[in-house]
């Protein structure tokens, strides 16, 4: 029999078994009604006009968070500016009391910023030294950069410059204000003429764990505080003579009128702003110059969360595969089976693609369903979405599916493997199934993050639709859409979970079932 008809009896066999279709078209139908359904409700836009949640972009159009304590003077074309940082200290938050502790959160920040006007959102460069991190240039909120290897700056004071050249910003340091080394450059599109820079502040919020388990314990943290002491501020280029202070916060198309120098309070938050000193500036700030990410800087929700049907749908698919392959073991229809397909590898190849191709259809369907829909659902009832571009929302609901499909094909292996319904079905639910749920409820982040490195979980990483930044401390947990893997990372575990299976299928059925 060729493999072409080997396909058309595996189909048949699939769509005349009345419950493995309505099982089929009910994960589907899990995963739409789920994601059509409000599961929370916020008050965004609910208050009529004027009450919708006002969000801040950055100039490469992701959503930025964009607060700190800001001393500079106007530049106009090219020139530089250099520092020394005599010393980076801070405060954190006590989670005992009221008090402030002296320490320093690890992406706390003082440094150089060339920047375009003070508005919030505003295209930048900076190089900076950091609580944990050394030295490092950041420009347009998304990007960072180390400092050269071998010449990681920890210790204080450390020398800074940074030197505009057209729209190029070029980032230095140097230990004695003599040898220099590069950080890095960056290419600052548009770039007026007349730009602001100089000294800035900033320290995001901290937080601690209680213990591992983010679900039963929750994290505890507040605001912090970053104090640069600046030495010798000297210039190259155009400029203007008066230093201003600025405390930029992250108001949409909004700018913070200009603060006086010296000392000020913030009501919503700890004590920031600037001091001038006999040769140079103390600067004190708090916030964070970078990308909003979900649970750090950033509220709402993602498109990945209005696909939580997966989880169910994706149950009933592995019970479905696992079902239709010990089917034929438990009513002995296997040897006829076999005498009409003598080539077994082909005969569980057309199993596994037949359930894996139906499945695929099904859940794109769903998922693009959801993700274009869910979202609107979500907006209507006052939640918060945070945008994605079109073609994340593709990659999305193709992860989806592929996830669905490559657990049917998984669960279809262990079948053949186990022969027994129940046996093969416990097994699909343990591999695929528990490790997501318990990654999810109540294990550490450690121990789920190794499991959804590790198991065919790994997969649901295919539905991250945010990324994660090294520069953003944050606890990303699988329960907030962030994953440990990549996609593809993700996809490479399923897949060969998928091929040692059917291949360990492929082998007891040449030898077992011969």
């Amino acid at each position: 029999m060729s493999f072409l008809r080997t396909l058309h009896a595996e189909w048949t066999k699939l769509r005349t078994v009345r419950g493995w279709v309505i099982g089929l078209l009910a994960a589907a139908a899990v995963i739409i009604a789920l994601g059509l359904t409000p599961s929370r409700a916020g008050s965004c836009g609910q208050n009529g006009p004027g009450s919708e949640c006002a969000t801040l972009h950055g100039p490469e159009g992701q959503e930025v968070t964009d607060s700190s304590t800001y001393v500079h003077r106007t530049l106009t074309g090219d020139g530089s500016i250099t520092v020394r940082l005599a010393g980076l200290t801070g405060q954190l938050p006590t989670f005992d009391g009221p008090e402030t502790r002296d320490g320093l959160a690890p992406w706390a920040k003082a440094g150089l910023m060339v920047r375009d006007g003070t508005k919030a959102g505003s295209a930048y460069a900076a190089v900076m030294l950091t609580g944990e991190h050394g030295v490092r240039m950041q420009y347009n909120y998304v990007h960072d950069k180390g400092g050269p290897a071998g010449a990681k700056v920890k210790a204080q004071p450390v020398w800074l410059r940074l030197t505009r050249t057209g729209d190029t910003i070029k980032a230095e340091q140097s230990a004695d204000g003599t040898a220099w080394a590069e950080v890095g450059t960056a290419r600052l599109p548009g770039l007026p003429a007349t730009v602001t820079a100089g000294m800035f502040a900033t320290s995001p919020q901290y937080s601690e764990q209680v213990n591992e388990s983010v679900v039963l314990s929750g994290v505890s943290g507040g605001p912090s505080t970053a104090t640069g002491s600046f030495e010798r501020p000297t210039t190259t280029g155009s400029w203007s003579s008066a230093w201003e202070s600025n405390a930029t916060a992250e108001q949409p198309d909004a700018t913070e009128p200009s603060r006086p120098t010296g000392t000020t309070a913030r009501a919503d938050g700890p004590r920031t702003g600037s001091q001038q000193t006999a040769d140079g500036w103390s600067v004190t700030g708090s916030g964070d110059i970078g990308p909003a990410v979900s649970g750090a800087t950033g509220g709402g929700v993602t498109i990945s969360q209005t696909l939580i049907g997966t989880f169910l749908g994706l149950m009933v698919v592995v019970v479905i595969g696992a079902m239709f392959a010990a089917a034929e073991y438990r009513r002995g229809l296997i040897r006829t089976t076999l005498a009409a397909v003598p080539r077994r590898g082909r005969l569980l190849a057309a199993k596994a693609l037949v359930l894996g191709a139906v499945t695929f259809a099904l859940g794109l369907a769903a998922a693009a369903l959801v993700v274009t829909f869910g979202q609107d659902v979500l907006r209507d009832n006052g939640v918060y979405v945070k945008p994605a571009s079109t073609l994340t929302e593709l990659r999305v609901a193709a992860g989806t599916a592929v996830l669905l499909a490559g657990c049917a094909a998984l669960a279809t292996g262990l079948g053949v493997l186990l022969r027994r319904g129940v046996t093969a079905v416990t097994a699909a639910i343990v591999v695929v199934v528990l490790p997501y749920l318990l990654s999810i409820t109540v294990l550490p982040l450690r121990a789920s993050a190794w499991l959804l490195s590790v198991t065919p979980a790994a997969a649901f990483s295919l539905q991250q639709s945010e990324p994660r930044y090294d520069q953003v401390d944050n606890i990303y947990s699988p329960a907030d859409g962030y994953f440990p893997l990549s996609a593809w990372g993700g996809l490479a575990v399923l897949a060969v979970w998928v091929a040692v299976v059917l291949g360990g299928a492929g082998y007891v059925l040449r030898r077992r079932d011969a």
